[in-house]
């Protein structure tokens, strides 16, 4: 769909695929397709998605030639579209894995920081490089981050601009599996294969409920997980679900999406 990123959809799971050589940088273009494929992924047909860089790279960040000199001016338009498009990512009403080769780094991890899920290859680095370059992050580093693995650890991975292997980034909780890097991309197809035929308003009001739910003190948070549950009984899906666990048990229902 752009010279940059591009958007399959295969068995109800999309693949946004960036390609943009060496490192899949993150210019103005990218940035903007990425965006639009985000949008295109909303599609009902559309069931889980896989954000992909390819077999050696995930993405190596914001493209520095660009940025180098820059102003203050151009650098809060510059962020508003990242953080635009990273807000896209993570707003999808689906399950969203990032499928991480090699580098995932500054504007990078950040892209992958907006899925619901990582799975990273064993020789994947990632980290949060901008402080190297006398900046900070831009596209959510500061603030999905600390929401992720907790406000020390992203201090020290912000402060450092150090990069973690993906043993680290396991152990912390910045991804969710390791594998083999050749693997790397059907592991993150399986993992969102079972929510493909799941049903989908439900889980689009859990993902809701979860994310919502973060920001607001807990009695706001039950509030809204008490609406989203009392929207889903006038689905089709919810008829379809408690029928067939009363006729047959549980985990034997057909979800239509509806």
């Amino acid at each position: 769909m752009g010279e940059f990123v591009t958007l399959e959809t295969d068995g109800g799971i999309g693949t946004i695929r960036l390609n943009r050589p060496p490192v899949n940088a993150l210019n103005d273009q990218l940035t903007a397709e990425l965006a639009a494929a985000a949008r295109a992924s909303a599609a009902d047909e559309v069931r889980a998605v896989v954000i992909y860089g390819g077999e050696k790279v995930f993405a190596g960040g914001a493209d520095i030639g660009v940025m180098a000199e820059a102003g203050t001016a151009e650098m809060e338009l510059r962020s508003a579209r990242l953080q635009e498009a990273m807000g896209l990512i993570a707003g999808l009403p689906k399950p969203v894995v990032a499928a991480i080769t090699g580098y995932a780094l500054g504007g990078g991890l950040e892209l992958a920081l907006a899925a619901d899920f990582r799975v990273a290859g064993e020789r994947a680095r990632v980290g949060q490089p901008e402080i190297l370059l006398g900046i900070i992050p831009g596209a959510g580093g500061t603030q999905r981050l600390p929401r992720l693995v907790g406000p020390a650890r992203a201090k020290d991975i912000v402060f450092s601009g150090r990069m973690l292997s993906a043993a680290e980034a396991l152990r912390i909780g910045l991804v969710d599996q390791v594998v083999p890097d050749a693997e790397v991309y059907q592991a993150a197809v399986d993992m969102v294969k079972r929510y493909a035929d799941g049903p989908a308003l439900a889980l689009r009001a859990a993902k809701q409920a979860i994310d919502v739910g973060l920001g607001v003190d807990l009695a706001t948070g039950l509030e809204i997980e008490r609406v989203h549950l009392a929207t889903l009984f006038d689905t089709e899906d919810q008829r379809a679900g408690m029928r067939s666990f009363l006729e047959n048990g549980p985990g034997q229902a057909t979800f239509t999406g509806r």
